[in-house]
């Protein structure tokens, strides 16, 4: 995966063209962990803590720019509960989801040709099973 990244990066630098929607989906998806958190999400709303642990190595700094250059982007949709401790849910928007078959075919790709497969979770009651579907309300 860090070797696509890498390629990504690489390929957007290279192209430059503003225009072109697939350099411009590569600036967007191509960041380092980027496309992790939004195959995490995709599984429905997380809390912070949630992605982190979901995506073992990744620092609570870089989560945190991750999830804001997705906000940005209006791709991840941040809630926040007026609630003492304070509570903070991410969820895909609608823009978002447009992205899941994007990683349904990395998945796929990779189970056909590089022979991976996905890590299951190794309790029933994981975060990924307990989660609210998938889309931020409108």
């Amino acid at each position: 995966m860090l070797q696509l990244l890498k390629h990504c990066a690489k390929l957007v630098l290279m192209a430059g063209n503003e225009h072109c929607p697939v350099c411009r989906t590569a600036e967007v998806v191509c960041g380092k962990w980027t496309l992790l958190v939004i195959r995490d999400l995709a599984e429905g709303r997380s809390r912070f803590c949630e992605l982190e642990r979901s995506l073992n190595g990744i620092s609570p700094r870089t989560l945190s720019l991750r999830l804001r250059a997705l906000e940005d982007e209006g791709i991840v949709e941040r809630q926040t509960f007026p609630e003492v401790p304070p509570r903070v849910e991410y969820a895909l928007t609608e823009k978002g989801r447009a992205l899941v078959p994007l990683i349904e075919d990395m998945r796929a790709y990779g189970r056909q040709w590089l022979g991976g497969e996905c890590v299951q979770d190794e309790s029933e009651n994981s975060p990924a099973q307990t989660r609210e579907p998938a889309v931020a309300a409108a």
